[in-house]
This record gives structure tokens, C-alpha cells and sequence, in this order.
């Protein structure tokens, strides 16, 4: 098959599913994985697709990735961004854990610990601590979205503020050069605000992709984080601004 007619089918399957595995393509068009690398990274530079590790996907700054496919993204990176954080988590204390695919590796690394109290709005989440007797979860109430089982609305911001937590644990969908967090769901954003305003510390976890991502709803700014973990090293820019509001950035 002609290298343009595989990219040209390589973009439909991308366009189809939100994300695919370089794993995939190779079984899909029976080349190497050398072979689709080179494609991916030339569709990468025409700004047609967005690289991860492992695959690739497409960027909106109106709808996410579907949950699936967030689930496998850049998933090596997510555990060690877990890894990393949960060695700041002592046994005995509380937190909330908000909606993502980053937090939900967050959670299952968290079952090493002992006694944890935890506020959350991610379904999956709670089902994963649940595994441990002596930790006591709390959901949320408010709106099931049934596409990745988080629950937003204004009955779960207001329920979230009846609490002050040891850490709130976050997870974003995009960061913008300037530092601002941002999501594609205003009622899951006001959610996150009410998680930050009633976090002793703020733990921010994001993989290098959602460094220059777009989503359109501004959540607030990553100098609000007091601590940020990631797998490489974010832009200068952001690099500057997390200095100058003394956020602590922990490279993983």
C-alpha cells in the first residue's frame, strides 16, 4: 500500500475512534512498527494528529477523547505520575480525587496505603478504593455522566464544599501556555474549583500531553497547584510561572 494512502486511512481510523495504538496499525496494515512511527510522526508535524506514547489521537477543544481510549493513552506515564504522588499521601489522611482516566491510576496506587478518608466524584474511582476495608469513601451526589462514570452538576459542587480535606488530587484535560487548566465540562470545572478551594494542598497530576492541549472551559490556573507531576519537562513557560508561585514541579 502507498505511504499516502495508509496515512490517508491511518487519519479515519483516528478520526473514527478518538485514539489508536501504533500496536493496531501494524495489525492493521501489516507493516512494521518502524513503518507507522514514520507516519505518525509526519502527520504529527502537519498538525494532523496529536503523538502519544504508544499511539496517537485527535485534538478538540470542544469534546474529549472518548474514555475508552483516554484509558490506554499514555498509560506508562500515568503510573509513574502515580507512583510519584502517592509517596506524598501519608497513611491517615483525607483527600478528594476528581474525574479522569490519570486519577483513576492514581487511585489503584493508593491501595498500598492505610486508613485514607476520600471524597470523590468518579464512580470508578470509588469502586477501585473500595477494595480496601479500612479506607472510607465518599461519593459525591449529583449527575452520573455515563460516558465515564464521573458525576458533575451544582448538588455535587455544593456537596463537595461541606468538606476540607489534607489533598485535593487532580486531573486535567488541557494546559494552556499561559497556565491556565482547562476542561471541556462547566459543571465538571465548578466541581474541580470547589475541590481546590477546599484542599489544604492541591496535587496536580498531568502527562506531557496536556501541555499545550485545548478544551474550552478555563478552570483556573496551574500557579493554584501546589505540587505538579509530570513525565517531561512542561514548556519554558509554564516552567516560570510555576517558579514564580513557588508550585513545586516533580518530574517523573
Amino acid at each position: 500500500m502507498a505511504q499516502r494512502r495508509r496515512q490517508d486511512l491511518i487519519m479515519e481510523l483516528i478520526q473514527q475512534n478518538g485514539f489508536v495504538t501504533t500496536e493496531q496499525l501494524v495489525d492493521q496494515f501489516k507493516v512494521t512498527p518502524q513503518t507507522i512511527r514514520r507516519d505518525l510522526n509526519e502527520l504529527a508535524s502537519q498538525k494532523k494528529l496529536r503523538r502519544h506514547h504508544g499511539g496517537a489521537g485527535i485534538d478538540s477543544s470542544t469534546v474529549n477523547t472518548a474514555y475508552q481510549a483516554r484509558k490506554i493513552m499514555d498509560l506508562e506515564a500515568k503510573e509513574r505520575i502515580a507512583e510519584a504522588l502517592v509517596e506524598m499521601i501519608p497513611d491517615n489522611s483525607s483527600m478528594f480525587i476528581n474525574i479522569g482516566t490519570t486519577t483513576e491510576t492514581i487511585a489503584k496506587a493508593l491501595l498500598e496505603k492505610n486508613n485514607l478518608q476520600v471524597v470523590t466524584n468518579n464512580l470508578h474511582v470509588a469502586s477501585i478504593l473500595s477494595a480496601k476495608e479500612d479506607f472510607h469513601i465518599i461519593i459525591a451526589g449529583g449527575e452520573v455522566r455515563n460516558r465515564d462514570g464521573g458525576i458533575v452538576g451544582e448538588a455535587t459542587r455544593d456537596f463537595i464544599n461541606q468538606f476540607k480535606m489534607d489533598f485535593g488530587i487532580i486531573g486535567i484535560s488541557g494546559i494552556h501556555t499561559d497556565g491556565s487548566l482547562l476542561d471541556f465540562d462547566y459543571r465538571e470545572v465548578r466541581v474541580a474549583q470547589a475541590i481546590i478551594e477546599n484542599s489544604g494542598q492541591v496535587l496536580l497530576a498531568a502527562d506531557h500531553s496536556k501541555f499545550g492541549r485545548n478544551a474550552m472551559v478555563r478552570l483556573g490556573s496551574i500557579s493554584q497547584a501546589d505540587h505538579v507531576f509530570t513525565d517531561e519537562a512542561p514548556p519554558l513557560e509554564i516552567r516560570q510561572l510555576l517558579r514564580e508561585n513557588n508550585v513545586e514541579l516533580h518530574l517523573v
